[in-house]
């Protein structure tokens, strides 16, 4: 049946359809409120997005599930998306279960690592993120409340306290060297502590040392004071008041590149955490890919109580209700503060992963490809003009080394004597200054530069190196692509006074690391234009006048009381100030005259 036809007897009912080619596989699987007008979305109308028309152009036919509700839509789409994995969908790396820590319910509890099906007598504390995080805290739990660890078949078959006895790691209840009721009382502040309660536990322990001191127990006193002393360092190396259990989820895009950093909090404390690369997400919205991430991440999983995303999202109650969980979009101070760490580390993870993939030697020969070098562009500059309506202009260079930036070699310049504005004078004079002292001084040259900007600062560039005779380096010019938007830059090359213009698709690494080198020389000047900017403002300009100094630049606004009256002033007014001569009024009156 035609797709149209079948578009025009789809049911208005929520349900999940999944997209076809021409082999009959399955290229893609989404969620509707209402499949009719969902599906023939994809069909009415030109998609701006590249990935949703190559989708487009390879569906050969789709196919339908109707659900009861949009909730039930969800969950499908999830279980679909895991059995098909289509390569237009978001995809995850498929992870096992989460560990827990479990407390037996024997005579004398056990702690200890857990995962699987759980018992319904015990106690359980998690979800933790890895098996490792999970070991850590358990050797913790050994040294600060010595409740046992070993197996219950190893317990029973004790005759003698272990090893873990003698050196303080157990307070062997197997052979009765510690009583049945302090030994419950040691696995109950235990359980507070791993239930977030931390202020309770250290009240409870803070209790029974005095008690044990009153009784003259002074061996259970100082144990109990070991135990407060090591749980109040734990506090001051967890100072968030906070005591939930909670997992952040912060999402980010450079370079096209979609990243998720997420922050495993349990009790109040984080313990461990994930960086992830969805597969399929490039260049997509950062709201798109969180949305796709959440149900493809827990579902199937224990999830939390909570989960603190950076990002608002349009369908957050129907994954919420999905997963049977709080998603918080507006965190409070405290949550804040998860949410900054881990956009921070989110940031620096995902800038160590595109530097790796800049380093590979392969993706500088694609570039030595597409630029036509005759060697591997190890050495590459770049430049920025930064202005603000014609003021306090400045010029950057940016230095690159087999991929990585070289922050010590960047560059600054003040552009000095060009019309305000001109963007064209400005990128001429910093070509030349630059590239003129290098020659000047004999040292060696890059093998690509980069120009932030089109056709006229590329020609700039060009005029001044043809004029100082150097003509082995290739020039780029980085044009912004349409609405700025990131991946659809024009590169812009001249050979033999033709004009190139080469564009890439926005997911290539070549044209990924430009746009990396292209931000970097922006960050840089405009960073500098502001301190230049800033201190423009702030200093006066009595201070460029040689011979007034501090204390006669104070007299002269005391006496006219403001800078502009100072302007207006004339040399015989000038003169009445005390500590200026005919000689410095007039060079004052000078001074302001010629500025105006």
């Amino acid at each position: 049946m035609p797709i149209k036809e079948k578009i025009n007897n789809l049911t208005f009912q929520p349900g999940v359809y999944q997209m076809l080619d021409k082999q009959g596989l399955v290229i893609y699987v989404g969620k509707a409120k209402n499949l009719k007008k969902r599906v023939s979305s994809y069909f009415l109308k030109e998609h701006e997005d590249g990935k949703t028309r190559a989708l487009v152009a390879n569906i050969d036919t789709f196919k339908v599930i109707v659900t009861a509700t949009e909730t039930q839509a969800l969950l499908l789409e999830s279980e679909l998306i895991k059995q098909h994995m289509p390569r237009y969908n978001i995809l995850l790396k498929d992870s096992k279960s989460y560990p827990y820590i479990s407390i037996s319910n024997d005579k004398h509890p056990r702690v200890g690592f857990f995962r699987g099906k759980r018992h319904d007598k015990h106690q359980y504390f998690g979800p933790y993120p890895s098996a490792h995080v999970v070991r850590d805290s358990l050797s913790l739990l050994k040294k600060i409340f010595k409740v046992r660890q070993c197996t219950n078949a190893t317990y029973r078959s004790r005759s003698r306290a272990c090893l873990e006895y003698q050196i303080g790691l157990c307070s062997a209840p197997c052979v009765g060297h510690i009583s049945d009721e302090n030994y419950q009382q040691d696995v109950t502040m235990m359980s507070l502590f791993l239930a977030g309660k931390g202020k309770q536990t250290l009240d409870k322990i803070s209790e029974k040392m005095q008690i044990a001191s009153i009784d003259q127990d002074f061996e259970l006193a100082a144990r109990m004071r070991d135990q407060l002393i090591d749980l109040r360092k734990i506090q001051e190396q967890h100072a968030s008041s906070s005591t939930a259990d909670l997992d952040v989820i912060a999402v980010y895009q450079q370079d096209g590149v979609n990243a998720i950093e997420v922050l495993f909090i349990r009790a109040g404390k984080q313990v461990g955490q994930e960086f992830i690369l969805p597969k399929n997400s490039s260049n997509r919205q950062v709201e798109q890919v969180l949305s796709a991430f959440l149900p493809l991440y827990y579902l199937g999983k224990d999830t939390p109580k909570q989960l603190l995303i950076s990002h608002k999202l349009t369908d957050k109650s129907l994954i919420s209700t999905a997963l049977n969980t709080r998603i918080i979009d507006t965190p409070n101070k405290d949550k804040k503060h998860y949410l900054n760490i881990a956009n921070l580390t989110l940031r620096e993870n995902l800038k160590q992963n595109l530097l790796a993939r800049f380093r590979k030697k392969t993706t500088l020969v694609h570039l030595q490809n597409i630029l036509n070098l005759k060697s591997l562009p190890e050495t590459m500059e770049c430049f920025d003009i930064s202005h603000m309506m014609g003021e306090a202009t400045t010029a950057s260079c940016v230095v690159f080394e087999k991929g990585v930036p070289k922050v010590s070699k960047y560059r600054q310049f003040d552009i000095k004597n060009i019309t305000p504005g001109d963007d064209y004078a400005a990128m001429n004079q910093v070509i030349y200054r630059r590239y003129s002292k290098l020659l000047k001084e004999n040292k060696p040259l890059p093998d690509v530069i980069f120009i932030d900007g089109g056709l006229g600062q590329l020609n700039q560039a060009v005029m001044v190196m043809d004029s100082i005779g150097i003509d082995e380096i290739q020039l780029v010019g980085v044009a912004k692509g349409e609405k700025r938007k990131a991946g659809l830059e024009t590169l812009i090359t001249i050979e033999n006074d033709k004009v190139n213009k080469i564009n890439l698709p926005p997911h290539d690494l070549a044209l990924m690391l430009i746009n990396h080198i292209r931000d970097e020389s922006h960050r840089f000047a405009i960073k500098n234009h502001r301190l230049k900017r800033g201190k423009n403002r702030t200093t006066s300009p009595l201070e460029s006048i040689k011979g007034v100094g501090k204390l006669r630049r104070t007299a002269l606004l005391n006496y006219f009381g403001g800078l502009q009256e100072i302007k207006n002033a004339s040399i015989d007014e000038i003169q009445k100030v005390s500590g200026i001569n005919l000689a410095l009024a007039t060079k004052i009156v000078e001074t302001f005259n010629s500025s105006r």
